[in-house]
């Protein structure tokens, strides 16, 4: 007799990701339904930051606590 096992999904926020443009892509990816999510462009900001902008119409930044956020 065979036991199943149902897991919940452990929930991933932004905030937990490492700081590295991978872990984003990867991150927004999943949260796409799968569907790809890519760099579209990137500068620099006011503060020193590298700001992304994303194939999803959002901007995204580290923050000074290595913590990703969402840029307005």
């Amino acid at each position: 007799m065979s036991q199943a096992f149902v897991k919940e999904e452990d929930e991933q926020w932004l905030h937990d990701l490492p700081p590295t443009l991978n872990a984003l892509l990867v991150y927004l990816t999943r949260q796409n339904n799968g569907i790809a999510v890519y760099q579209k462009n990137s500068n620099v900001d006011s503060a020193g930051r590298e700001v992304y902008l994303m194939s999803n119409g959002l901007s995204y930044a580290v923050d000074k606590d290595g913590k990703w956020e969402i840029v307005w």
